[in-house]
């Protein structure tokens, strides 16, 4: 499921505006998203190996430009437009904006009936199965080399791997997130807690919580989600943080109806009715753990580093307050992310252009989404150690970059940096069972008197049966 962000639940947005951002004469009549009738010249179109020809004529709808409410993001955009259209002047970017989130679920499984998404579409790490069933993007594996994306060895090959399907190669990553322990400093010291070093099992979670919730006033000790898809979505991180599963290995069965899937349901259970650390509040969902936190008045939840500039730049937390660890219990963490896919129909000059636009805006150290120092001075964040899907080489220099220009102490999120938790990917149909899963959270929660063995038995037979369906 896809953080600020998050492949997590698509947080809802107003209705699609679309805005064109025509930046060269010759772009003005462009192709539809639709038409594979782009001038070529001499492109050599007919090798998918080779770069876009600079002279190629090629209009591309864009998903997610930045809306005008994101002032700093949309300016960059347009500088990154600008300075692409510097070596591929007759490529034109027409960008799709949306206010808040991109697409939520409805609307993209029909602008996938419809066959409606613009030409490079977003999409979330989990809808690679619904793409491919909608048969909605091209098969990009013979146009991505280190030709077109000369840094593509040092991308995650983890990632890599979320967005294939039978060794073919269907998107390209813009950012990617593990989940850890989000704290709020002040409490932790306040509960006479280190918030330099948070706990690491989810006994020591369940003892933090309980003093953090003893300071009164309304503070809950350890908060989650149980509506809108996102308790499913936590209620399958946990039980990957104890190394349990969600579907077995062959991906049509459930696989938590266990002592690990027991394990879970019984220790929240605990939590929220033995200890009173979780608070009164419940069903809750993306976006309520974040402000309680932000207001002081939550200790601990289990988030990507993204949300941190959400609460920051959203609800004007401080960067100084928040710190983070591994995922207790560290077995392995949901891992997820975002990236772009490419229009199933779309000609080879199209797709070329495609790639040679996310390679400069989403895969390059130092320019885009990469380029720190002008993230830095436009009042963004800088230092958040995710999103970042880089090994080797590129990571070590973008490491350097981005610990070069930060506008945060990065020493906070220390204990989460220097102890990775192997990265797990989200269920197939994760939106699909983590709705399911949500009734399993909200029963926990909300009810004293839950029986978790036919909570999880009746789950398990309702995900066998969304597995069983295409």
């Amino acid at each position: 499921m896809t953080s600020a962000r998050s492949s997590r639940v698509r947080r809802a947005g107003a209705l699609t505006l679309v805005s064109a951002l025509a930046l060269t004469a010759l772009a003005a009549c462009g192709t539809s998203s639709s038409d594979d009738g782009d001038r070529s010249g001499d492109s050599g179109s007919s090798d998918p190996t080779a770069p876009l020809d600079p002279r190629t004529e090629v209009t591309l709808t864009i998903d997610c430009m930045p809306p005008a409410a994101k002032a700093a993001e949309l300016k960059q955009w347009k500088q990154d437009v600008a300075e692409f259209n510097k070596t591929y002047p007759n490529v034109t970017i027409e960008g799709r904006s949306t206010p808040g989130q991109c697409l939520e679920p409805p609307r993209f499984t029909a602008m996938l009936k419809a066959r409606s998404q613009p030409d490079v579409f977003y999409t979330y790490f989990t809808d690679l199965h619904q793409v491919l069933d909608h048969d909605g993007a091209e098969d990009i594996t013979a146009y991505v080399n280190d030709r077109t994306v000369p840094r593509l060895k040092d991308i995650d090959p983890g990632v890599l791997a979320s967005l294939k399907h039978e060794g073919k190669l269907y998107g390209l990553p813009t950012s990617n997130y593990t989940m850890g322990l989000l704290i709020n400093r002040k409490l932790f010291e306040r509960a006479g807690l280190d918030p330099d070093h948070p706990p690491r099992t989810w006994q020591e979670v369940r003892a933090a919580a309980d003093k953090i919730a003893a300071l009164g006033d309304g503070i809950a000790g350890f908060g989650e989600y149980s509506a809108g898809n996102t308790g499913g979505w936590h209620f399958t991180a946990h039980v990957y943080s104890i190394g349990g599963d969600i579907v077995d290995a062959s991906g049509t069965k459930a696989a938590f109806d266990d002592e690990l899937g027991r394990q879970v349901a019984r220790n929240l259970h605990a939590m929220r009715w033995e200890d009173d650390s979780m608070g009164k509040t419940q069903l809750l969902k993306w976006g309520d753990l974040q402000k309680q936190i932000a207001a002081d008045k939550l200790g601990m939840f289990l988030a990507a580093p993204d949300d941190i500039a959400y609460m920051v730049q959203q609800l004007g937390a401080a960067y100084g307050n928040f710190g983070m660890g591994p995922i207790p219990g560290r077995k392995a963490t949901l891992a997820g992310g975002n990236n772009y896919m490419i229009k199933k129909g779309s000609s080879p000059d199209k797709i070329k252009a495609a790639i040679a636009w996310l390679n400069f805006k989403n895969l390059t150290p130092g320019k885009g989404q990469f380029d720190w120092a002008r993230t830095k001075a436009d009042g963004l964040p800088v230092g958040i150690p995710q999103p970042n899907f880089w090994i080797n080489r590129t990571k070590t220099e973008d490491d350097a970059a981005r610990a070069e220009h930060a506008t945060m102490p990065v020493e906070n999120f220390k204990a989460f940096r220097d102890d990775p938790v192997p990265g797990k990917a989200e269920p197939p149909k994760a939106q699909e069972i983590y709705k399911v899963l949500d009734d399993v959270m909200s029963a926990i929660l909300t009810d004293e008197d839950a029986d978790i063995d036919e909570l999880l038995s009746t789950a398990e037979r309702q995900v066998d049966q969304v597995l069983a369906t295409r």
